[in-house]
């Protein structure tokens, strides 16, 4: 069903390009921003300024990925959803962090918080 000479079928595509382009750079920049947080604790001798010097370098990478993310996600979704895909993606992320660095298991009731989440996105993107 193409309307206005190809502008849905542009829309449809363009969307799509979008939302894989926000996708990818939300993942990489939440996988920065996971390590910056949380890599330290794997290493407890780091002296307090060394963990803090450490996380505020990689979080520099963090931002040269969600800014672009958010930039070119804001061209099709709203702050809010960009913000929920964010937290999903962000939450995700740390999961494996947590799980094959950290080497924590996740325990039912993490799964049944995220579940819920997950539930909320679904309702997010809901007209």
């Amino acid at each position: 069903m193409m309307l206005c000479n190809g502008r849905l079928l542009w829309y449809i595509c363009a969307t799509k390009k979008f939302l894989m382009q926000t996708i990818v750079l939300l993942i990489l920049s939440n996988s920065f921003m996971t390590y910056a947080w949380y890599g330290f604790l794997k290493n407890p001798s780091l002296k307090l300024w060394q963990a803090i010097l450490i996380s505020w370098s990689v979080a520099f990478l963090e931002y040269c990925f969600m800014v672009p993310a958010n930039r070119i996600g804001y061209k099709t979704f709203s702050a809010y959803q960009l913000k929920m895909m964010q937290e999903v993606i962000s939450l995700s992320v740390f999961v494996g962090f947590a799980y094959f660095f950290l080497g924590e298991k996740l325990r039912w009731n993490y799964a049944v918080s995220f579940g819920l989440i997950l539930l909320a996105v679904f309702f997010m993107f809901k007209k």
